[in-house]
């Protein structure tokens, strides 16, 4: 009778390490829904929100909380987001940020699948196994490099003419990163999760609205390396080093 227990345990494991998550059928249970095909891909890739907040609608009702443990008021601090231009309102969750805040709705055309692309919760390592999904980041469920295309390091040391980050030569170009980038890097925000023309027009307004993410996040160290397209007549015959293995375009799902 002591080794029964261990026994049934084991057998009642054996279907998740066997079973295909592609297709498992959803149940109303939390366990069973973790494999709904949705979750995978190729049904991820077309995923609309409506379907993924289906169950995850908690996302967007989720507020801060109103005090921290050690009993600081949200209404007596200051979020970093709340000091972007353009930023007003009260403290909002990451999600909510990124998608139902007026600025979210004005700059940002986020869908749920535009970050997540699925994982796997056996083992969040891509390959590991005959079934594993393919093309997961290890023990990721969100591709980091998502966050770098809008909030990587600001890279001043590739840009023509800045010896110093933003803060400290921004005066030198009257605070606005249109007098370069009317010249160089002239293609820019055209994938679908950005607005394009919103952006363009929130830059013109204020740069602090470009370096509020491209730079104002400190913690995020490691800059993103943009694709190398062609600008106007400027654009050097010979590559800088630093273009080598730049990618040729982003990933194509970004401009389904």
């Amino acid at each position: 009778m002591q080794y029964r227990r261990p026994i049934v345990l084991a057998l009642l494991w054996l279907p998740m390490f066997f079973s295909t998550p592609v297709l498992a059928k959803a149940k109303s249970d939390p366990l069973s829904a973790r494999w709904n095909p949705l979750h995978f891909k190729p049904a991820i890739e077309n995923a609309r929100d409506e379907q993924c907040l289906a169950c995850h609608q908690d996302i967007l009702k989720r507020k801060p909380l109103p005090k921290s443990p050690a009993g600081v008021k949200a209404s007596d601090t200051h979020a970093w987001y709340q000091d972007l231009a353009g930023y007003s309102g009260p403290q909002e969750t990451f999600h909510r940020r990124h998608l139902v805040t007026p600025v979210a709705k004005r700059l940002m055309k986020f869908h749920c699948n535009t970050c997540h692309q699925g994982n796997d919760p056996r083992d969040e390592a891509s390959g590991s196994s005959e079934t594993a999904q393919k093309g997961l980041t290890l023990r990721k469920s969100v591709d980091p490099d998502i966050c770098l295309m809008c909030h990587g390091r600001f890279n001043y040391k590739v840009m023509a003419g800045l010896d110093g980050d933003w803060p400290q030569v921004r005066d030198t170009f009257n605070n606005d990163c249109i007098t370069c980038h009317k010249e160089f890097r002239t293609k820019r925000h055209k994938v679908n999760f950005l607005n394009e023309k919103e952006i363009e027009k929130a830059g013109a307004e204020n740069s602090d609205s470009c370096y509020g993410c491209h730079g104002g996040r400190a913690w995020y160290a490691i800059p993103y390396p943009y694709v190398r397209r062609p600008w106007l007549e400027r654009m050097p015959e010979v590559a800088p080093e630093w273009t080598k293995n730049r990618p040729k375009d982003y990933d194509p799902r970004f401009y389904k």
